[in-house]
């Protein structure tokens, strides 16, 4: 399959430049893609057109990692109602090695060059960028942007200059990796388009030379018709720090089945032939949810790596899938402590219920034993029992006490 062909069937095709995407099948091209530090992560949004960036890669294509070290100090405002509070230069800087260690993780084994915007624009004087870019850059253009105008009409709460000259601070890294990294194309989300062309724009009026863009669509989750990738938390992590892996796996496991297939094209590298044979088995039997499962695998193997991937489905298999307590090593017994409460050994069931807060009251610990609502590692149990080793105890279906 070729490059082009591989993202249409994926899903990634949005808007272009290029009149034939067939351009993308030929010689390798320098292409950048970036990520500004607004926040100490990425998120499965970002992810997503990493992983479209992950397959320029597979075919050929020479990639530029940007982190946007200068323009993360102003903010991007597309899409953005209200001013964005400014980050300081400590957090900027720990944010920016924060996601130069994500794009490590994500690509690691891909050839692939870092570069940050902050190294060439923190020598750059505003009278010579005025003269050298801002000259170059009509008016027009940058107030018909539909950012700009939302926020400059009758509703809108104003924009400051420093936002509103992001897209020219964009638009310049572009012309800077054309002329230095011999970069012709950037990658983007859909909502960096009009971004993405000020870079075209400045590189055919400077040095009137050619470049193009090419952005992935916004993820829709098909069962609700809004933006993909938010938790009843909020944003979905890449830091498991911020979405511990074990939240990070069972949010793809809970995806919709409307559009589980598609997110498996998006953001996993299985083949065709293996999502076919997913899609089949999810045809035959839906309630078995292979593809969910297999999707929260392999999305949770690409960022934090196999052996958390599998500590996660060991944990979950334990927890809802009836395998033994037992079979769970120290780690993934850590990963489990993360998401519910925690007891010492030695002590009963009703005392550890009742003391943990998973129960109001030792009576009701009682009760629910003799109604055969609660189990120790896997078997309900009839009466009140000591419990001296490590294990589990559930009451109902969705309420867990590790005991260790």
């Amino acid at each position: 399959m070729t490059l082009s062909e591989e993202l249409q069937w994926r899903g990634f095709v949005n808007q272009t430049t290029f009149d034939d995407l067939t351009a993308l099948d030929g010689d390798p091209i320098s292409f950048y893609w970036g990520v500004d530090p607004s926040a100490p992560s990425m998120t499965i949004g970002n992810f997503a057109a990493g992983m479209m960036v992950r397959h320029f890669i597979n075919h050929g294509h020479r990639a530029h990692l940007l982190v946007g070290g200068a323009t993360g100090m102003i903010g991007d405002p597309d899409g953005k109602s209200d001013e964005r509070n400014l980050k300081t230069l400590d957090e900027i800087t720990a944010n920016k090695a924060a996601i130069v260690e994500q794009y490590n993780k994500i690509f690691a084994g891909q050839p692939f060059e870092i570069v940050d915007n902050y190294d060439w624009f923190k020598d750059f004087n505003y009278l010579a960028f005025l003269r050298d870019v801002g000259k170059y850059v009509p008016l027009s253009q940058m107030i018909g942007r539909d950012f700009v105008q939302s926020r400059l009409g009758e509703d809108g709460n104003g924009i400051s200059y420093a936002e509103f000259s992001y897209s020219l601070i964009q638009g310049y890294d572009f012309l800077h990796l054309y002329r230095n990294n011999g970069v012709t194309l950037q990658l983007s989300g859909a909502d960096q388009w009009g971004n993405s062309l000020a870079g075209v724009d400045l590189i055919r009026r400077i040095d009137t030379g050619e470049a193009n863009v090419f952005t992935a669509p916004i993820i829709v989750n098909k069962a609700t018709g809004v933006k993909f990738g938010k938790s009843e938390e909020g944003a979905v992590w890449l830091d498991p720090k911020l979405t511990s892996i074990y939240k990070f796996y069972q949010f793809w496991l809970n995806v919709d089945d409307e559009g589980a297939i598609d997110y498996a094209k998006i953001y996993t590298l299985l083949s065709k032939e293996q999502i076919d044979e997913l899609a089949a088995k999810q045809q035959e039997n839906p309630g078995d949810r292979d593809i969910q499962k297999t999707l929260a695998y392999e999305v949770t193997k690409l960022v934090h790596g196999e052996a958390a991937a599998e500590s996660a489905k060991k944990v979950t298999s334990v927890l809802f899938g009836g395998a033994a307590f037992s079979d769970l090593s120290s780690e993934d017994i850590e990963l489990l402590a993360g998401e519910i409460p925690v007891v010492n050994v030695g002590a009963s069931v009703v005392d550890l219920l009742a003391d943990s807060g998973v129960v109001e009251s030792k009576g009701e610990a009682r009760r629910l034993i003799l109604g055969g609502a609660i189990s120790v590692n896997g078997e309900k149990i009839a009466d009140d029992q000591q419990v001296d080793q490590p294990s589990l105890i559930k009451k109902g279906k969705n309420s867990f006490l590790l005991v260790r």
